[in-house]
């Protein structure tokens, strides 16, 4: 039988060559003609181009560094207005905007307050008109000022703390649908007192002299008299006489500081606070008894000249901006989740809340204490101080305390979060 022609070497190698090479176009022919071929191409391509985005900002937030920029909220003509800004002041940022602020309209926090953190919130109280009665004198304003002393103020009428402010509606709506407010001014009348010797400027809204004593705390002894009669009715600049008998008197004038009456409103931003009403301080007079004798002093009286008005001032009570401060406090955004469970769980993200309180305080009122305060509840508080000195109020120097904190004692906000979840402390 006749063996089979064996071929040459380079003869088998070219048919196997020629083989896979039309095997390939086959098959590349088949995928181009494919309706779905494009389209899937497009998807991994955007797929692979997302996951190395997400590669290469998780790999590096270590290394950038905190925005500049402040998220804001501005509440002003029926609207709330987000907006991220660089501005280091309220007035700065309403002026970037071009948003007007108009005679009498209120701003709160004030115009020169600084804007050092996220969600900080700012409210535009828009001016009203506003007619004040002072007597037979009217005067028509505009205001958007809450107390009736401060919409005084705004319109440059002078007030005494012994005067009277109230508001009533306007006695005809119809002819005065234009005045959304009224304020009449019941002036106190004022008096010349002289004091056991001691000439005394004084208002009152005393009718007679004894309602006189009656209101300023004025009590006559068995040796004592007043000139007029108790009974004798309160005219405008009278002058009355408290003549002691027997004794010698001694006057001290006293100045009496205004109080501070706080309100807190939740549309302002924790930390941020007004004024709504300037307060002035009181005056009063210490009267001593003297032994002519011995010249021994006794405590007779004290007798308040004016009454002090107080201040009142609003705080800000929103929480909602604080977790922001996490990335301006250098916090890494992959930390975010354990930094907060912590944090929630210490603190509720109450900066100046002490252990042991239920609230959160508008103000510091137990930073002194040697327990933990603070949003990771620092144990003593103070020890916050490293940090920045205004470590009772500040979130972020807080924040950033606690971070060196937890990054120092066990190495990383994830194993501190491991930490706390085993044993509910840190």
């Amino acid at each position: 039988m006749r063996k089979p022609k064996l071929f040459s070497r380079r003869y088998v190698a070219a048919h196997r060559q020629k083989r896979p090479r039309r095997h390939r176009i086959h098959w590349f022919k088949r995928l181009r003609q494919h309706p779905l071929t494009l389209a899937g191409l497009v998807f991994a391509v955007l797929c692979l181009g997302s996951l190395t985005a997400f590669w290469i900002l998780n790999g590096r937030s270590y290394n950038v560094p905190p925005s500049d920029r402040f998220i804001v909220i501005i509440s002003h003509d029926g609207q709330k207005q987000v907006v991220p800004t660089k501005e280091p002041t309220v007035g700065a940022l309403l002026s970037e905007l071009h948003i007007p602020l108009m005679t009498g309209d209120v701003v709160e926090p004030s115009v020169s307050s600084s804007i050092n953190q996220d969600q900080y919130r700012i409210n535009i109280y828009r001016a009203q008109p506003v007619e004040l009665i002072d007597g037979t004198h009217h005067v028509e304003t505009v205001s958007a000022a809450v107390t009736p002393r401060s919409i005084a103020s705004q319109a440059g009428i002078t007030v005494y703390a012994e005067d009277n402010l109230n508001i009533v509606a306007p006695e005809k709506f119809l002819h005065d649908s234009s005045i959304s407010k009224r304020i009449v001014i019941a002036r106190a009348l004022p008096v010349n007192v002289d004091v056991y010797g001691t000439p005394t400027a004084m208002r009152t809204q005393a009718t007679t002299v004894g309602g006189l004593l009656k209101e300023k705390h004025i009590t006559l002894t068995s040796n004592d008299s007043v000139q007029p009669a108790a009974t004798t009715p309160i005219t405008p600049n009278q002058q009355i006489y408290l003549v002691g008998k027997g004794f010698g008197i001694i006057t001290v004038n006293q100045t009496t500081p205004a109080p501070v009456q706080t309100v807190y409103d939740d549309s302002l931003t924790f930390g941020t606070s007004a004024v709504r009403q300037q307060g002035s301080a009181g005056q009063q007079i210490i009267t001593y008894k003297v032994n002519k004798q011995t010249g021994e002093r006794t405590p007779l009286q004290v007798i308040t000249v004016s009454q002090p008005v107080a201040e009142i001032i609003v705080a800000g009570t929103s929480l909602s901006g604080i977790k922001d401060d996490m990335g301006l406090a250098g916090i890494a955004p992959s930390d975010y989740q354990y930094a907060d469970y912590i944090i929630s769980h210490e603190s509720g993200w109450c900066p100046t809340k002490a252990q042991g309180e239920h609230s959160c305080p508008a103000v510091p009122d137990n930073s002194g204490t040697s327990a933990g305060y603070g949003l990771c509840q620092a144990t003593p508080g103070y020890k916050m101080s490293s940090a920045g000195d205004d470590w009772a109020t500040s979130p972020i120097t807080q924040l950033r305390w606690c971070s060196g904190y937890a990054h120092s004692r066990y190495g990383s906000w994830a194993a501190a979060y491991n930490h706390w979840v085993a044993y509910s402390n840190w």
